[in-house]
């Protein structure tokens, strides 16, 4: 209100940290300096708050008690003007293929060493194969590896594959959320998607810390700011982003409606599409189905080969958010040892998932294992064989 005084208790100074203490600097004198600036600014009480001292105050007094008195200060508000940004392609984004059109992404994790030989065939390898995406875990499972940013500009600057960047809230603060998707955007990567992100103490880094400033929707509010052109503060960023964020949805829940109400909450801030954790039976893609088709979001449905038994043990038992039934499990214990069976029993039976996914969903997400992209390839291949005859699959 127009009537009212500005008052201003200003700190010592920035605090600091000397042989493990906190303290002030003691700099009495420009914090009266200070003090004289403010009342020029328009300060009308003022004071002092941590760190000062009577010395602090006694400066203040000083400085100010000659000055004449300040008429009144009139402040024009300088309203920012947003720059929108023109997109410099027309390609459809995944949300926008996806909805109108069978769509693969395939994760490929980037490697935990220097050598990314492999890694990099293996991208060369979905790009001739014409994948739509592929996505990049950022330390999931706490597990330290490549940067996913730095080997998705690569895949930008080589290939024509689309890289799906996961960002965790678990590894960065509120700055460098900010400061990490500004880069993204610079390298033209605008597939991103928000995850909460596993706690760090199931990786294998004791003490480890957790950040989590902010969650996968705290993170989703944060880009669509950024597509709006501003930051946390308000400030101008001189142009919008064009992020397309996706979400995760788990269906491995005892209560799939309960499920259900959090991916609505997720896309109530903002999040344009979904994929899902590995699925591995097809009463659990028709019950994903008939529980998320009042929905008006595309979803990716998981799909993981199982490479040993051994594999889908751990995988039943020591990674979240996923499970298998007991048949699965006896089957692969029955051909346990042999690598041809093991490989063949699993393409087959991702195979009949796959053909059940397109019965109900454009969206297939296939997750690499171990690097073995042979998996993947094939598995593309059936999909692309399956829905060539019939763009028209249900959303």
């Amino acid at each position: 209100p127009s009537h009212a005084y500005l008052s201003c208790y200003p700190n010592a100074s920035l605090l600091d940290i000397e042989n493990n203490n906190f303290k002030y600097s003691n700099n009495a004198t420009y914090f009266g300096e200070v003090a004289e600036q403010l009342i020029q600014e328009g300060v009308r009480i003022i004071g002092g708050c941590c760190g000062t001292t009577p010395e602090h105050i006694h400066h203040i007094k000083t400085s100010v008690q000659g000055l004449k008195p300040i008429k009144h200060k009139k402040v024009i508000p300088i309203h920012k003007k947003q720059e929108s940004m023109q997109h410099p392609s027309s390609k459809l984004n995944l949300k926008e293929r996806v909805t109108r059109q069978p769509t693969i992404i395939v994760e490929l994790d980037t490697p935990k060493h220097l050598d990314t030989g492999r890694f990099f065939k293996n991208i060369e390898a979905l790009d001739r194969a014409n994948i739509d995406a592929v996505t990049l875990a950022d330390n999931s499972l706490a597990t330290v590896r490549i940067s996913n940013v730095a080997a998705a500009s690569l895949i930008k600057q080589k290939y024509h594959i689309e890289p799906l960047v996961h960002i965790t809230c678990r590894d960065r603060n509120l700055i460098g959320l900010q400061s990490h998707l500004l880069g993204l955007s610079l390298l033209g990567i605008n597939e991103i998607l928000a995850i909460t992100g596993d706690p760090s103490k199931v990786g294998h880094l004791p003490g480890a810390t957790n950040v989590y400033d902010v969650n996968s929707k705290g993170l989703t509010e944060l880009a669509l700011r950024f597509n709006e052109g501003i930051n946390t503060d308000g400030d101008a960023l001189k142009r919008r982003t064009n992020f397309n964020i996706a979400g995760g949805f788990d269906p491995h829940v005892r209560n799939i409606d309960a499920a259900v109400r959090k991916l609505e909450t997720k896309i109530e801030s903002g999040m344009h599409y979904f994929i899902t954790q590995p699925v591995f039976t097809k009463e659990k893609i028709v019950e994903i189905y008939e529980a998320t088709k009042h929905l008006n979001v595309p979803l990716f449905i998981g799909i993981m080969p199982i490479t040993s038994y051994n594999n889908a043990l751990f995988l039943h038992n020591e990674v979240p958010g996923i499970k298998m039934t007991d048949d699965v499990l006896a089957r692969f214990k029955a051909v346990a040892g042999d690598k041809t069976a093991t490989y063949e029993l699993s393409i087959s039976i991702c195979k009949s998932l796959i053909d059940t996914v397109h019965q109900y969903f454009n969206g297939l997400y296939l997750i690499t294992p171990f690097e073995r992209v042979d998996y993947s390839l094939e598995l593309a291949a059936y999909s692309k064989s399956i829905t060539s005859t019939n763009q028209e699959v249900i959303l």
